[in-house]
């Protein structure tokens, strides 16, 4: 369940709650009891940063070590392009 800070706005107490997505917001302030509660918009306490999974995420554990958001190898330095496939040559009819 999301913790959800509340102030309100006509004695300026604040005030968190730990509440259920679909719990209703809480109308009167418990310090003054004026209907004037309102939701905070607060940053989160985590961030989720980088270019992609970590690499322990999803990963057998025949699997090498690899950045799979640049697509590089194990060493950590990007792959070469693979040549291409040469196409078949053509055989004369006949």
């Amino acid at each position: 369940m999301p913790i959800y800070a509340f102030e309100c706005s006509a004695c300026g107490h604040a005030f968190d709650r730990l509440q259920k997505l679909s719990d209703p917001d809480p109308t009167d302030c418990p310090a003054c009891g004026a209907p004037q509660v309102r939701r905070q918009v607060t940053a989160p306490s985590f961030r989720l940063a980088g270019g992609g999974w970590y690499e322990t995420d999803f990963k057998k554990d025949g699997d090498k070590k690899r950045n799979l958001a640049d697509g590089g190898g194990s060493d950590g330095k990007p792959k070469a392009a693979e040549p291409a496939a040469k196409p078949a040559e053509a055989k004369p009819a006949g």
